[in-house]
């Protein structure tokens, strides 16, 4: 029952005694009243006066206002860091005397998760309780690593562009059908397979979209390297159908199948994954519409290739319903320059709606 403010002690520098301090006129203030706990610990709050030898006069600490919420006991500083970093005293469990809420407290609940303290407030058991930025750390993998470098680097030093043709593949499934039903055994032709068919054609048919750029040359490709992406645990590979334009449509489908088989079970050589001069993305068979890829360096350019979905058309004037595939071209405007983009997509289109002309 101290009043705040109340004299408990005089400190006399060297050379000086207590006769000494009580002559300057240092004096105890008369019966000072009990202050609350609660009072005192609000004064306390702020910075101490510096010890003198000249008089102190004892001051009353206002009473504080009466309050229905139950008291809290933290020391000051307990409450000046809670209140720093916005954090409610009311869900601390006190360490000190008494159960006093202390520094080390505070800094504990600061540490905790957000969702802890709100389940303490509620008096509710943080168990299953939903954390706001709740996550977790996954190191990233080697392979990741290098398709984040390589795609980085893409998107920084070659220059993109786009364009993006719906292709009508009616013609193409029908193909497909009648190819599978005389096929032998064992051989089952894709969309895909016919995909990569038509690009290789293309390139063919519109060399100067076979590039690769290397600064002080630009590398024309004498046959259709095409890479196909194939999704891996931990990212992706692009295992490469070396001269695409010289493999019939089972031979295709043999080496596409064999090499998306070994490419899922990490047994593909080096050779089979380096190089190339085109790549195809195909995320048709997750229902996506239309998507624009990155370039795989070095090459020059990437075709993505969207879902086949029953779209109106018109044709002659008249609405019909067809079977329409979007893609969309990549193409790196240093090697590739768009009129030349925009004619190998002409000629893909041509060889994917009129697929009886890659036969040709």
């Amino acid at each position: 029952n101290v009043a705040v403010g109340a004299v408990i002690a005089v400190l006399a520098e060297d050379g000086e005694t207590a006769s000494d301090v009580a002559k300057a006129g240092l004096q105890e203030p008369s019966s000072p009243a009990p202050v609350p706990l609660v009072a005192a610990e609000a004064q306390d709050r702020a910075e101490p006066a510096p010890v003198t030898t000249a008089p102190v006069k004892a001051v009353q600490a206002p009473k504080s206002k009466s309050s229905d919420k139950p008291r809290i006991f933290a020391s000051p500083l307990a409450r000046r860091i809670a209140a720093d970093r916005n954090i409610a005293l009311e869900g601390i469990t006190g360490s000190g005397p008494y159960g006093r809420i202390l520094r080390r407290d505070v800094e504990s609940a600061a540490t905790a998760p957000i969702a802890q303290t709100t389940a303490a407030l509620a008096g509710a058991t943080p168990a299953g309780a939903t954390q706001q930025g709740d996550s977790y750390l996954v190191a990233n993998s080697q392979m990741r690593k290098a398709i984040a470098s390589r795609l980085q680097d893409s998107k920084q030093q070659a220059p993109h562009f786009y364009l993006t043709v719906d292709c009508v593949i009616d013609n193409l499934l029908e193909a497909r059908k009648s190819l599978n039903a005389k096929a032998a055994e064992g051989i089952k032709i894709s969309v895909n397979d016919m995909i990569i068919c038509a690009a290789a054609m293309a390139l063919i048919a519109v060399p100067e979209a076979n590039a690769s750029w290397e600064g002080e040359n630009t590398r024309l490709f004498r046959h259709a390297d095409i890479a196909m992406a194939v999704a891996i645990d931990g990212g992706l590979i692009t295992p490469i159908v070396w001269a695409a334009e010289q493999k019939g449509l089972a031979a295709l489908s043999q080496v596409t199948t064999d090499l998306a088989a070994r490419a899922r079970d990490g047994k593909l050589a080096a050779n089979e994954y380096t190089g190339g001069s085109f790549t195809i993305s195909n995320l048709g068979m997750f229902g996506v519409r239309e998507f624009a890829a990155v370039i795989n360096p070095p090459h020059g350019g990437i075709l993505a290739v969207g879902a086949g979905e029953q779209r109106p058309i018109v044709i002659d004037g008249n609405l019909a319903v067809a079977t329409v595939m979007s893609v969309t071209l990549s193409a790196d405007h240093r090697a590739v320059d768009g009129a030349v983009g925009a004619r190998w997509l002409q000629a893909f289109k041509g060889f994917v709606e009129n697929p009886v002309t890659m036969l040709l």
